[in-house]
Formats: C-alpha cells, sequence, structure tokens
C-alpha cells in the first residue's frame, strides 16, 4: 500500500505538470486562442498496427540468403517505415525488468530531489520549459543521461545504489543493438561501418551516446495532452524498450498511427543523421505519445549519437544536404526551437533549402 501511495502523490512525486497545463491553458484564453484539443485533427477510431518485425539471428544464419533476407527486410522497414522491431537481439528480459524496477525507484522520489541540481549530474527534465501552448507541453519526466556520465564518481545517485549498475549494463547491451543494426543498414547501401571517413557510423561509440529514462504519469487531462509532443529524432538510431501500456504513435502514409507493444521486441527508428547520411533513402518519421488519462508509462531509450564534431556524411554523392557537424545540427534545432517554438530540422540543410528565418 505505501509503494501505491508513492506512486500516485501528485504533491510529492510528480513535477508540477498540472501547474503548466493550467498556466498554457489560461494563456490560450487570455490570448483568444482556447485549449485547442491536441487530437482534434485526428480520426477517433485510431489505427493500430504491428511495425514490421526483424528477427535478429537470421542476421548470422549460416544460409547466406537467410541472412541477405534479414537485411533486406530491415533496410525495407527503415526505407518505408522509418520505424521497426528487433527480436532476439542478446538485450536480456530479466535485465530489463531489473531496469524497469530500478527506474521505477528513481522516478518514485519526491520532486524536489529529482530536480536538484547533483541527481545523475542534473540530468532531470520534465514538461517542455518552451512551451507557448498546450500543443508543446509534453506530460512526461526523464533524466536524459550521457553514457560516460554513469560510471562517473561525481555523478550522484542519492540513495539508489544499484541504478548506476544497471543502466551501464543496459547502455552497453543497447550499444551492441545499435552497432549491429546500424552496420547491417549501412552495409545494404554498400558500405561497411565504420570503413572509411563516408561510412557509418561517424564517430559514433560508448563515449558520445545517450541514455534516456522516461516516465509518463497518468493525465487527467488526456483529451488535450501529449506525454511527449511530435518530433523526429536527432541521431542516428534510437533503440526503445517501452512497457505494455502503449501509446507510441508515428506518421504512416500521412496518418498517425498507434504502435501496438510487443513483450519481447525492442523498436528501432531512423534519426535525422541517418536520413541525412543515406541520402533520404531511410526515413526519420515524425512520433509521439499520447497522455494516458488511467495508467502512468514507462520507456527506456538508447540514442546512438556521435560527437559534436563529427561530420555527418553521406552514403555517396550527389548529397541534398550541405556538409554539417552534429554539434551544427543541434545548435540548430535549439535555435529552431527557442525561436519557433518548434524543430525544423534537416530541411535547414537543404543545398536548396526552402526554409528562411
Amino acid at each position: 500500500m505505501l509503494a501505491f501511495a508513492e506512486g500516485t502523490s501528485c504533491t510529492t512525486t510528480d513535477p508540477p505538470l498540472a501547474d503548466s497545463y493550467r498556466a498554457l491553458l489560461c494563456r490560450g484564453e487570455l490570448e483568444g486562442g482556447g485549449a485547442a484539443p491536441a487530437h482534434a485533427l485526428e480520426s477517433l477510431a485510431m489505427l493500430e498496427l504491428d511495425l514490421p518485425i526483424i528477427d535478429l539471428k537470421h542476421l548470422t544464419s549460416r544460409d547466406a540468403r537467410e541472412s541477405k533476407a534479414c537485411a533486406d527486410a530491415m533496410a525495407r522497414a527503415a526505407s518505408e517505415w522509418g520505424f521497426f522491431q528487433v527480436v532476439n537481439h542478446g538485450v536480456g528480459r530479466e535485465l530489463l525488468e531489473e531496469m524497469r524496477r530500478e527506474q521505477t525507484r528513481l522516478f518514485r522520489l519526491p520532486f524536489g530531489t529529482k530536480d536538484k541540481a547533483g541527481l545523475l549530474n542534473g540530468s532531470y527534465r520534465w514538461g517542455n520549459p518552451t512551451a507557448t501552448s498546450l500543443g508543446q507541453l509534453s506530460w512526461s519526466e526523464s533524466f536524459h543521461v550521457p553514457l560516460p556520465s554513469i560510471s562517473r564518481e561525481d555523478c550522484d545517485y542519492g540513495k539508489l545504489s544499484t541504478l548506476r549498475g544497471v543502466m551501464q549494463e543496459v547502455a552497453d547491451a543497447m550499444l551492441r543493438v545499435a552497432d549491429t543494426v546500424a552496420g547491417t543498414l549501412a552495409e545494404n547501401l554498400g558500405h561497411e561501418a565504420g570503413g572509411s571517413e563516408s561510412a557509418f557510423p561517424a564517430g559514433c561509440d560508448g563515449t558520445t551516446c545517450f541514455l534516456r529514462l522516461n516516465r509518463y504519469p497518468a493525465c487527467p487531462f488526456a483529451a488535450d495532452s501529449l506525454g511527449m509532443v511530435p518530433h523526429t529524432d536527432s541521431d542516428f538510431l534510437t533503440i526503445l524498450c517501452q512497457d505494455q501500456v502503449g501509446g507510441l504513435q508515428l506518421i504512416k502514409d500521412s496518418r498517425w498511427v498507434a504502435v501496438k507493444p510487443h513483450a519481447d521486441a525492442l523498436i528501432v527508428n531512423v534519426g535525422d543523421l541517418f536520413q541525412a547520411w543515406s541520402n533520404n533513402r531511410y526515413k526519420s518519421v515524425e512520433h509521439k505519445v499520447v497522455a494516458n488519462s488511467k495508467a502512468e508509462r514507462f520507456s527506456v531509450a538508447y540514442f546512438l549519437c556521435p560527437s559534436s564534431d563529427s561530420s555527418v556524411g553521406t552514403c555517396g554523392e550527389p548529397s541534398p544536404y550541405k556538409p554539417f557537424t552534429f554539434g551544427e545540427y543541434r545548435r540548430s534545432v535549439h535555435d529552431d526551437v527557442e525561436r519557433t517554438g518548434k524543430k525544423i530540422g534537416l530541411p535547414n540543410f537543404l543545398k536548396r533549402s526552402t526554409v528562411h528565418d
């Protein structure tokens, strides 16, 4: 009973999302905009689909045709969906369940403890500090942790003494999955991963990537709120482990579709950098998380990123994009959000860009 009470106490554990919601609601009413429901333009009958499933054990098959068929299916999913699921990925269920327990303990801490500067090197985030409307408010909280900081002695874990080891083990396991998937997709375009300056990944390793622990609290305003606002990922690849609550949606054939959870699968999605590197062969697809009025949702995401000064490169010429580094891309995204409230992203780097300030 005590654990249940701690998990549902809005005054002690949850960030002040309701306060942000009410402030943005009042702002909209004062400006005459009202509270435009986040789902107003969507069909009430949301289509729920299974993402393509890729069985990674087939990549190591002695049958060359079976291995090639698996690689081709992965590339097709990256091109047509931008998202797919992988099974037999080598990340043990027991490890992921342990990560979920540690993650739950972390988010059950009082809000003041989570929000203090020292915990996990101050990587705690909630809501959206730059939101100017309800459509920009994410009903969620997260810890966005650079992998090198996990093992650093000055990284404060508070009383969660076992969290460090579990996070490190999960990060190492997901890096192996990311390397396998990235290498396969690169080779499908005729490049050997890491083999040359233009090959993928460009400067990605365990020191440049991130692990993000997410919690989406139950939302009393779910009808016009989002757990995570629509966006594309600014990395090369994202590896996601989600629970069975559901809520992830993505754009497919110009409409939003719901992703059906699969208990034994990890979700992979293409990021902006991989779309640019592949000359738009692979697609970085807009996605979001819808709010849930009854259940909280947890997920763990691994972001495969290069170093800030790494050139993103290209799988071949001609490329539609101007040369840029990851650092330049992140600064551009930050400036987009500061200036317009939303990300523009890759269109800013087109050689014949139609995006203007």
